[in-house]
């Protein structure tokens, strides 16, 4: 049921709802309706662009969403944060509340995804304990195929041997870097882009973490080991029609930043 509902009170009839809906399915008769519940897609722009708060959908109160002026960040703010963050690899170790860990994933969960599937499926590792454990078995499944000369030859090779014998003679971790949390995307082969949605989810998650002082790093080493050991995505219960997106460790960082860096300029085709 969409729940399309107008405070008539508060309707000033300015017809917005009806010309920004995607779908089309709003018509503004003397007040505004909903033609074809179908052909919603439930993105909530009537919700959002009603200036009265007159506009109520999906059981959503408009009361509760916050007013976007005079609350977004500043622009030279937003700018320091994206060219201040960056990859991290080295941590405290410690657990992240696990109310800020929800914090940063109902933050992702509102990232764009194609035709508003909302269908990505955020799988965590909330506990040190547990990730100490997915850490060893890791290990333990790299050893085993390099006993059985199973590693496949090349760069993953390289990469994962050298990871393994770190591991031995080091007892360090360069695969999740030591982080305390791991975070995966996935959504439905069938959603219309499964991995473009699943990236953009973790590009959401880790500029929300990094302005709440969390640490990440896109996981590419144990994307490697997933592509090795592909039954670890039973493991962590994602489910088989799921496309896997890509992995991020997190958690508290051991290191600062004090300073932006200078890259650029930025490489640009220009279309005449």
């Amino acid at each position: 049921m969409i729940q399309f509902k107008i405070d008539e009170e508060r309707c000033i009839q300015c017809g917005e709802c009806a010309t920004d809906c995607p779908g089309g399915v709003i018509v503004l008769d003397d007040y505004p309706r909903i033609t074809d519940e179908g052909g919603c897609i439930r993105c909530q722009h009537c919700l959002a662009i009603c200036p009265t708060g007159a506009v109520s959908i999906l059981g959503r109160d408009p009361d509760a969403s916050v007013d976007l002026e005079n609350n977004l960040p500043d622009p030279q703010a937003l700018e320091t944060l994206i060219k201040g963050r960056r990859t991290v690899r080295r941590y405290t170790g410690k657990d992240l509340a696990p109310e800020l860990i929800d914090e940063l994933l109902a933050v992702a969960c509102h990232a764009p995804t194609g035709v508003n599937s909302e269908s990505v499926l955020f799988t965590v590792v909330r506990e040190g304990v547990v990730m100490d454990r997915l850490r060893c078995e890791v290990m333990d499944k790299l050893a085993s195929l390099e006993e059985k000369g199973w590693l496949p030859e090349g760069i993953v090779a390289q990469y994962l041997g050298t990871a393994l014998k770190v591991w031995r003679e080091e007892g360090r971790d360069v695969i999740f870097r030591g982080a305390p949390h791991l975070l995966l995307t996935s959504a439905p082969r069938e959603a219309p882009c499964p991995v473009q949605d699943s990236h953009i989810a973790l590009t959401t998650f880790q500029l929300m973490a990094e302005a709440r002082g969390v640490g990440t790093v896109w996981d590419g080493m144990f994307m490697m080991v997933l592509a090795v050991c592909p039954e670890l995505t039973g493991r962590l219960n994602i489910p088989e029609s799921h496309q896997l997106g890509y992995a991020m460790a997190f958690g508290e960082p051991a290191v600062t930043y004090h300073r932006t860096v200078q890259r650029g300029p930025a490489a640009v085709n220009v279309v005449e």
